[in-house]
């Protein structure tokens, strides 16, 4: 990877041709659904921020182990010695995907927000936290045990850096601090100067968590080269969607803390005393924190996904994905009644996340639109992440339309946006078909009545 995230984007954009990529076969590719205009039409899922469809690959890999599946660390039998050796194999290979340095250790969550939650739980006693208002909230509202400083939302990389710099140059210089930052923004795709920020924190006596829940199923992530000193993400955002996250990062932490759940598997050896209570010795692996029956399904898949990118190549995949972005970004810039939101600018790299409003229209009505009357998922509201949208939107609510947002009061008139996101999986079909739903959309209205049932805006029956 090169000096910065935006640097290794824009180098792999020009590298390759993507003209000559095939989107990876993912689950769903065929379904079709009805539209209320009548008539069927295969689904265009455009939501992958949310949750990205299952590569193939990995549904093969599960379905091939789906068998032999037994209880980990737990048993003697074959089965469950198979599965263990699976599970910890799996482990491995999240590893090698991340590039992390000897003596890391792999701890496996439910998701992004678990594993964010999971170091929230072993921050030192006195720890200082640094994030950005632009976070998402698995990555702004865990630290409630912490002195935490919201930093206000930076307008270019660069002040981002510095903004950080002037919070980190005035905290206490002798108590632990934590930084914590996405890669990649869930709302805009707007990749984030992490070595900078990494380096910042560092030199501040500081230690930094990347939120790569965005920015892993896109791009490579190496701990090593970034130097952060921890990386989370989600399965489902990976491709592999079966309920698991990871943690990955430096260990001390981690072994010096309390476990994050009391139970089977963190624990090594328990005995009862003579005043009648129990002595506990927990385990100092990453197991300390892998309290209960793992989800191994969960964790294969993870690895499967892992697998399965690094052999089709980041730098292929990115190419093409680029080349998806410009056609959806370049379309919507034909219609004038479209506003694109940003933080860092038109020519800031991006992965495959684009969030925007219409002029004259509910986000969520619009939504709606393009779901019922032409098949295609999008996202619309605010996104998990209500200060960054509210400060990108500024003062400027939505016409209220035939629908109001899930996030307004009744009678209120709505401050939300649509956000149209793609991956690996995207034919070049989906894309097109969403920018010319637009167009007709902006310019002929909606084909059909739409109105609010418990919160959501659906067609009209």
């Amino acid at each position: 990877m090169s000096a910065s995230l935006n640097t290794a984007a824009a180098t792999v954009a020009t590298a390759q041709d993507p003209a000559c990529a095939e989107p990876l076969a993912v689950l769903g590719r065929d379904v079709t659904v009805p539209l209320v205009t009548g008539g069927e039409v295969t689904y265009a899922a455009l939501d992958y921020a949310a949750s990205a469809p299952a590569l193939q690959r990995v549904w093969d890999d599960v379905a091939a182990y789906a068998p032999y599946y037994g209880s980990v660390h737990r048993g003697a039998g074959y089965l469950s010695q198979l599965s263990t050796d699976l599970f910890e194999q799996s482990r491995v290979t999240v590893a090698e995907f991340l590039d992390c340095r000897p003596g890391d250790q792999v701890v496996f969550t439910r998701s992004t927000t678990d594993s964010l939650n999971l170091l929230a739980a072993v921050l030192p006693a006195g720890c200082q936290v640094f994030v950005f208002e632009t976070e998402h909230h698995a990555s702004l509202l865990p630290w409630t045990n912490a002195q935490v400083t919201y930093l206000n939302a930076p307008r270019t990389p660069a002040e981002a850096v510095a903004t950080l710099e002037r919070a980190l140059a005035d905290r206490d210089p002798y108590g632990p601090a934590l930084v914590c930052v996405t890669g990649a923004s869930n709302v805009t795709g707007e990749l984030w100067p992490v070595k900078e920020l990494a380096a910042a924190a560092h030199a501040h006596g500081a230690r930094i968590v990347l939120d790569a829940a965005q920015l892993a199923p896109h791009h490579p992530v190496s701990v090593r080269d970034l130097d952060v000193d921890w990386v989370a993400f989600s399965g489902h955002k990976l491709y592999a969607p079966f309920g698991s996250g990871v943690l990955a990062g430096r260990a001390d932490w981690l072994q010096e803390a309390e476990p994050y759940l009391a139970g089977g598997g963190a624990s090594r050896k328990v005995s009862r005393r003579e005043d009648g209570g129990v002595d506990v010795e927990w385990h100092t692996t990453a197991a300390r924190h892998e309290a209960g029956s793992p989800n191994v399904i969960g964790v294969y898949s993870i690895a499967s996904a892992c697998r399965a990118l690094t052999e089709a190549g980041f730098d292929n995949l990115l190419a093409r994905e680029q080349q998806l972005v410009t056609r959806v970004r370049e379309g919507l810039a034909e219609v004038p009644a479209v506003r694109v939101l940003s933080l860092f600018g038109e020519d800031a790299p991006r992965v495959g996340v684009i969030s925007f409003v219409v002029d004259g229209w509910n986000s969520s009505h619009f939504a709606a639109a393009l779901s019922a009357e032409y098949g295609i998922g999008v996202r619309d509201g605010l996104f998990c992440a209500h200060p960054l949208v509210r400060t990108l939107l500024g003062s400027e609510p939505q016409a209220q339309g035939e629908c109001g947002a899930p996030e307004a009061a009744p009678g209120e008139r709505s401050l939300n946006a649509i956000r149209v996101s793609f991956g690996a999986g995207t034919p070049d079909e989906h894309v097109d078909r969403f920018v010319r739903a637009v167009k007709e959309l902006v310019a002929d209205g909606a084909k059909w009545q739409y109105r609010t049932e418990d919160g959501r805006c659906v067609p009209a029956v």
